[in-house]
């Protein structure tokens, strides 16, 4: 399983490149299906968004912000973005393999991710892990010891999350073109 997740997370930028590359081709998308497709993914993004603005990747672990209701919310928020990316194509071959991707591709990784916070702080994160849950997000935030930090857009620059904002928006874009123009 490691050799899996050292090698998903080694590839998981290529292969975004290449994901994307094979939804703009297979993409067949209609207006109503584009539009609710970019809804769904700018709630990825917004999801996203909060949780870079409150990742301190130096820390042991980081329980503020959307920390506080799940232990992924920026790959909560991968998984809305792929979503929404199946929506907008209008292509169900692509729900299938964006399904097929976030499992072999985001799953070891997260999986690695939790590896290393318990190596590093292993009776703070059995702690988290009892009352946060990994991948879907609790209705009201987890009463934790530092999770009352605030959201910082120096913080949001520095984990580089308007990366996937503007791949999100360029994507989006191609999509509409394609949609407007039939190529």
């Amino acid at each position: 399983m490691a050799d899996v997740a050292a090698l998903a997370t080694r590839l998981r930028v290529p292969l975004h490149f290449l994901l994307a590359a094979a939804l703009v081709w297979l993409a067949r998308p209609t207006p109503r299906l584009w539009t609710l497709g970019a809804a769904v993914v700018a709630l990825g993004l917004l999801v996203r968004g909060w949780a870079a603005g409150h990742l301190r990747r130096e820390s042991p672990l980081t329980v503020s912000g959307p920390y506080a209701r799940l232990r992924h919310p920026l790959y909560f928020g991968s998984a809305l973005l792929l979503a929404g990316f199946a929506l907008a194509s209008g292509e169900p071959l692509f729900g299938v393999v964006a399904m097929a991707y976030f499992l072999v591709v985001f799953v070891p990784v997260m999986r690695r991710e939790e590896q290393e916070r318990r190596a590093g702080a292993a009776e703070l994160y059995a702690a988290y892990a009892a009352q946060v849950p990994a991948l879907w997000p609790r209705l009201w935030p987890a009463q934790l010891e530092g999770a009352g930090g605030r959201f910082n857009w120096q913080q949001y620059g520095r984990n580089r999350e308007w990366r996937a904002a503007v791949g999100c928006v360029t994507l989006l874009a191609l999509l509409y073109a394609k949609m407007m123009v039939g190529w």
